[in-house]
């Protein structure tokens, strides 16, 4: 049996978003969401579409993975020499897109761009498996390579390079943090009538909480 892509369609009622029973806080909000999506066993809650574009606007989106949050921002690492980390350079604008389809929510954030310390990229480099840290030093990444053959042979070399010795951040690598201007926490409902709050940042620091049409 075919089916037709213009037929696929879900219905959502499993709860609903109301100012009442949300926080004023979209920091808070979000720890709360994130919480359930942790306990609900969800693969890779923390897994977002990052969204950057080129100086010239040309957009760009990925997944990555989320790794720390609190009143600062939403933290994330990669390689700074990374198509990614070209662009936030270029233009240190991004967006984030959870989906948590069990759960029927969606949460997204807009925002500028900053590197966090070196400092703190040094902790969370000591604190990943020996195998990512290696990986880190092994890819180039976005770079062409001819094949797979060529990352297995760069991995071989910085085992044998650090052995069982302490391994050091490279210095392209490290993280980013996406400060919010505006977090959106989206509640599927039936009949396409979603639920939609939408926080916005004040130039005091304040949120503005919002509702919108779906």
């Amino acid at each position: 049996m075919t089916i037709s892509i213009a037929d696929l369609r879900q219905d959502y009622s499993k709860a609903g978003l109301s100012e009442a029973d949300s926080a004023e806080n979209p920091i808070e909000q979000f720890k709360i969401w994130f919480e359930q999506a942790m306990s609900a066993q969800l693969t890779e809650p923390n897994a977002m579409v990052l969204a950057t574009a080129t100086a010239n606007g040309m957009p760009s989106a990925r997944m990555v993975l989320l790794k720390a949050f609190d009143e600062r921002g939403f933290t994330f690492f990669t390689n700074y020499e990374s198509d990614k980390g070209k662009q936030l350079a270029a233009n240190p604008q991004a967006a984030l897109t959870f989906w948590w389809a069990e759960l029927e929510r969606s949460v997204r954030i807009e925002g500028r761009i900053e590197k966090i310390s070196e400092t703190e990229s040094d902790e969370y480099f000591q604190n990943r498996p020996r195998a990512s840290q290696l990986g880190a030093w092994t890819s180039e990444q976005s770079e062409v390579i001819p094949d797979r053959e060529l990352l297995e042979e760069r991995l071989e070399h910085f085992r044998e390079q650090y052995g069982e010795g302490k391994i050091p951040r490279p210095p392209h690598w490290g993280g980013y943090r996406v400060i919010p201007s505006a977090i959106e926490f989206w509640q599927g409902r039936p009949n396409r009538l979603h639920d939609r709050l939408r926080y916005r940042c004040q130039e005091d620091g304040s949120w503005l909480r919002e509702r919108l049409s779906p």
